[in-house]
C-alpha cells in the first residue's frame, strides 16, 4: 500500500529540490489537460455505452500522470510534451481476465490502435507482478488516448501491492486455510515460496550465503514458460535444472535433457526471459553429484542435495558429522 505515499513524497520533494522544473512541468500539465479533458469525457461516454451494450460489467476512472513522472518522461523526449501519450489515461476495471481481452477487442473495433503501443502485461506480467492490458488508440477526431484494462484482483495488486492482493484473495476464498496454503501461487508471486524456504532453513540453523540470497530474492527476475503455457518465475540467468526443480522435484530428479524453444539445450547454458522449456525425463533417476554445479537457486540446490542423499550419492549432514568426530577421536588417541 505504499504506492500512494511514494507519489506524494516524490511530488513534495520535487517541488523543493527543483522548484523551477516543478513549476514548468506543472504549467505544461495544466495547459495540456485543459485541452484534453473535455474531449476525453466524450470518449469515455462512448466507451461506457458500448460496454453496456456488450453486457460487460465494469468501472471506469481517469488516471493523470504525476508531475514528477511527467518531468522524468520529458527528459527522455527532449522536453516535448506532444510525444507523451500517457499523460492522461482511462482505466477500465472488469470482473475477470476474459473480459479484459473482450474489452481490448471492443476498443480496437471503435478506434484505430497504435500497434507498437499495445502492451500485454497479463500474458507476460512485469517482474514486480503488475498485470494489465495497455493500448493507445487514435480517435476519429485525431485525439490519442491511452487505455489500461485490468481485472479487479489485478487492480488491487497494482494499487495496494502484495498485502492488498493477499487480502483480496483471502476475502474472496471460501475454502479452508490449509487448502489456501496448498494453492499454487501466481507466477509473479512464486518468490514468496522461495522466501519461506529460506526462512525455514535459517530457523533450522542452515547457512545461506549472501550471494545465494542475492540470486534468489534480490536479483533481476524472468518468466519461463512450460510447453502447456504455465509461467514460472526464476532469477535472471537461471539454468535449466533450476526450472525443472521449480516445476517439481521429481521432474528435476528424472531430467535427462532439455528443449528450449524447440531446440536441444545444454544443462550449463542459462535460460532467457520468455523461453519455452520442455524437460525430457527418463523413468530412472538421473540426478548426479555433478549437478550441484548446474543449479543456481537455493530451492533447486536443496532438493537436489536431498535426492542425492536418498540415492546414496551424497553423505547426509549427520553422517559427515559422525565421520569428523570419529577422526578427531582417533587423532587424540594417537
Amino acid at each position: 500500500g505504499m504506492g500512494g505515499p511514494r507519489m506524494q513524497i516524490e511530488e513534495l520533494a520535487f517541488r523543493y529540490v527543483n522548484p523551477k522544473e516543478f513549476e514548468k512541468s506543472k504549467n505544461l500539465m495544466k495547459k495540456r489537460l485543459g485541452k484534453s479533458t473535455r474531449k476525453l469525457g466524450k470518449i469515455r461516454q462512448d466507451v461506457e455505452k458500448r460496454l453496456k451494450n456488450e453486457n460487460i460489467p465494469y468501472s471506469m476512472d481517469g488516471r493523470v500522470k504525476s508531475i514528477y513522472s511527467l518531468w522524468r518522461k520529458l527528459q527522455r523526449f527532449d522536453g516535448n510534451i506532444d510525444d507523451i501519450y500517457d499523460l492522461m489515461a482511462l482505466r477500465i476495471i472488469v470482473d475477470n481476465q476474459a473480459d479484459c481481452y473482450r474489452t481490448l477487442g471492443i476498443l480496437h473495433s471503435m478506434y484505430k490502435p497504435m500497434l507498437e503501443r499495445i502492451k500485454d502485461y497479463i500474458a507476460v506480467p512485469k517482474t514486480n507482478g503488475y498485470q494489465s492490458l495497455h493500448t493507445t488508440v487514435l480517435t476519429p477526431s485525431k485525439q490519442i488516448v491511452e487505455f489500461q484494462i485490468r481485472s479487479k484482483s489485478m487492480h488491487e495488486y497494482a494499487e495496494g501491492g502484495l498485502a492488498a492482493s493477499f487480502h483480496y484473495h483471502e476475502q474472496k476464498s471460501t475454502a479452508n486455510y490449509a487448502k489456501r496454503q496448498s494453492e499454487k501461487l501466481p507466477s509473479q508471486l512464486q518468490w514468496i515460496t522461495q522466501l519461506q524456504e529460506i526462512a525455514s532453513k535459517l530457523r533450522d540453523g542452515e547457512e545461506i550465503s549472501s550471494e545465494q540470497l542475492n540470486i534468489d530474492l534480490f536479483g533481476r527476475r524472468m518468466f519461463i514458460y512450460s510447453p502447456k503455457g504455465d509461467i514460472f518465475n526464476l532469477p535472471h540467468d537461471a539454468l535449466p535444472l533450476d526450472f525443472a526443480y521449480l516445476v517439481h522435484s521429481d521432474v528435476g530428479k528424472h531430467a535427462a535433457g532439455f528443449k528450449v524453444n524447440g531446440k536441444i539445450h545444454p544443462f550449463n547454458k542459462p535460460l532467457e526471459n520468455g523461453d519455452v522449456v520442455e524437460v525430457i525425463t527418463k523413468k530412472l533417476p538421473q540426478a548426479k553429484k555433478s549437478w550441484l554445479e548446474l543449479v543456481k537457486t537455493s530451492h533447486a540446490n536443496s532438493k537436489l542435495r536431498s535426492q542425492l542423499r536418498g540415492l546414496g550419492l551424497l553423505e547426509s549432514i549427520s553422517s559427515a558429522t559422525a565421520i569428523i568426530k570419529e577422526k578427531a577421536r582417533l587423532k587424540r588417541r594417537y
